[in-house]
């Protein structure tokens, strides 16, 4: 039990200290520091009077720790991310600015009002303490549960693809923004998994973990069923990473999943753009190194949305489409590297998953732009036009740079 002398002692250090979130963590690490060196000092023969002056004299003048660790934890906001979110925006105009949509002015005008409310969701889910969400996964479940019902029933499918909902004349994609309230969900589930003991909590676990794969698959969204199964999967690997039954349990997973998910593509596809043989690799082959110019001749469809890494390969060049592609790998890589950053568990959940949402999507649209992969309405974060997804990307970076920020400020939960 830390004495009067060391309660005044670290009174003094946390009062410099302009995180208030950080104090407890501080607090608990100092006060155990300083009782490791009593005890040692008791142990050389001094009283505990004379052991714990001795350690606060060990510890230095507290106003030079307390400004020590107001450095070493304080909020952090990584303005890497931040500049790579307005650099691939901004090149997200670029086909706007073509011959490829008419009138320009129309959907300039439309994305900078979606750029504007994706900044804000970046900013709301920026500054609150994320840790809050941890024991709301049942609400975000239930809430994506709803929101596809509602997609199911009263929603409309569009020539361009997916089921979207309107509010007031404004065109919403319901299931995306469900793959944002499932990335929520599991991470909070998977931080209460030791909860789901016993056969029964295990299946409903299992249950749960399906649903929303059968349902993409009805609702012909098979890219989010996609994304969605290897968001869960890849969180599941890293909570159990040591466990070598869960690692069986992922490998029986996967395989069911991509049998089941590739022969629903295959049998029951109706997307729009599975109609339209597109040569892609011959619109690639005459792009050269710099390209035809932003104003071109090419006539490619959804060269604004599915087909924009395709378009700006042909209008720009390679070197421009290496650029690119080297853009969005140091975005995935960024926010790869900073899930290992923070000690908490919930947050490091959340940024791995997240930092699946931007992989698999940005690898489908590039691959199925070179003519790799079958083509299906995907598109490249931040870079194709459209409202939801920005909004969604938006909101998940917001959460990510949430996590980052208070990397320094959160006490360990991570379990070993």
């Amino acid at each position: 039990m830390s004495s009067a002398i060391f309660e005044e002692y670290l009174g003094k250090v946390i009062a410099k200290v302009k995180s208030k979130q950080a104090h407890s963590m501080i607090k608990k690490e100092l006060s155990n520091h300083l009782e490791e060196l009593s005890h040692s000092f008791q142990k050389r023969g001094l009283s505990i009077e004379d052991a714990n002056k001795k350690a606060i004299q060990e510890m230095g003048d507290p106003s030079t720790v307390g400004k020590n660790m107001n450095q070493l934890h304080k909020p952090r906001m990584d303005w890497l991310l931040i500049a790579l979110f307005i650099l691939l925006a901004g090149i997200g105009f670029l086909p706007l600015m073509s011959d490829v949509v008419s009138p320009n002015s129309f959907f300039i005008k439309k994305q900078i009002v979606w750029l504007a409310l994706a900044i804000l969701a970046l900013i709301g889910f920026l500054f609150f303490d994320y840790r809050k969400l941890k024991d709301l996964w049942m609400y975000f479940y239930a809430a994506a549960l709803i929101l596809f019902f509602t997609s199911f029933f009263v929603g409309t499918t569009l020539t361009g693809g997916g089921i979207w909902l309107s509010f007031g004349g404004i065109m919403i994609n319901g299931p995306a923004i469900c793959l944002y309230l499932f990335l929520i969900a599991w991470a909070g589930i998977f931080t209460k998994v030791t909860d789901f003991k016993g056969w029964k909590k295990l299946v409903g676990l299992l249950i749960l973990f399906w649903l929303p794969v059968i349902f993409y698959i009805i609702l012909s969204q098979f890219v989010f069923s996609i994304i969605y199964f290897l968001c869960v999967l890849v969180m599941y690997i890293f909570y159990y990473r040591r466990n070598q039954f869960a690692i069986k349990v992922v490998l029986g997973n996967l395989l069911v999943g991509v049998i089941f998910i590739s022969t629903m593509i295959l049998k029951f596809s109706s997307s729009y753009l599975f109609d339209n043989l597109i040569s892609v690799k011959a619109i690639l082959s005459q792009a050269g190194w710099f390209g035809k110019g932003l104003h071109n001749n090419l006539t490619i469809p959804e060269a604004h949305t599915d087909f924009v890494f395709p378009f700006l390969v042909y209008s720009f060049g390679w070197v421009f489409g290496i650029f690119l592609c080297l853009l969005l790998l140091v975005f995935i890589l960024r926010i790869s590297l900073n899930a290992f950053k923070t000690k908490d568990l919930f947050g490091r959940l959340l940024t791995i998953g997240g930092a699946v949402l931007f992989t698999v999507p940005a690898f489908w649209n590039i691959l199925m732009g070179l003519g790799i992969v079958p083509i299906m309405v995907v598109p490249l974060p931040f870079i194709s036009y459209g409202g939801s997804m920005l909004l969604v990307y938006a909101a998940l970076l917001g959460l990510i740079l949430n996590v980052y920020r208070r990397k320094d400020i959160v006490e360990s939960t991570l379990v070993n």
